[in-house]
């Protein structure tokens, strides 16, 4: 899968080079597992950093279980998308963890 941020209803207020870059991309890697990944958005306050370009996704079997997950790991963090339903069909959050990892948390609607 391949998503442009332009693809997103936010798109017609981006700049023409910002609408280009990839909001989301995705490849399967074998029965269940799945690289992904996102450009960094300058626009928006991101920088590409190495060492913190890097983030833990899990994907859940539902919204209770994403609550759990998210509420225990982001204790002591800084929450950067709070769990919400999402244009995409998911439920979906991001945070760092207290030892500075960055993690997504992901629940597919059926």
């Amino acid at each position: 899968m391949l998503q442009r941020f332009k693809d997103s209803p936010y798109g017609d207020s981006m700049s023409a080079e910002d609408k280009e870059k990839i909001m989301h991309i995705a490849l399967p890697l074998g029965k269940d597992n799945v690289l992904m990944a996102t450009d960094a958005m300058e626009s928006m306050g991101q920088k590409l950093v190495i060492g913190t370009n890097v983030s833990i996704s899990i994907g859940v079997d539902s919204e209770n279980e994403a609550d759990n997950i998210f509420a225990r790991l982001s204790e002591g963090g800084q929450i950067t998308m709070p769990l919400e339903k999402t244009f995409w069909g998911a439920y979906f959050g991001m945070f760092t963890d207290k030892f500075g990892i960055q993690w997504m948390i992901n629940y597919d609607y059926k």
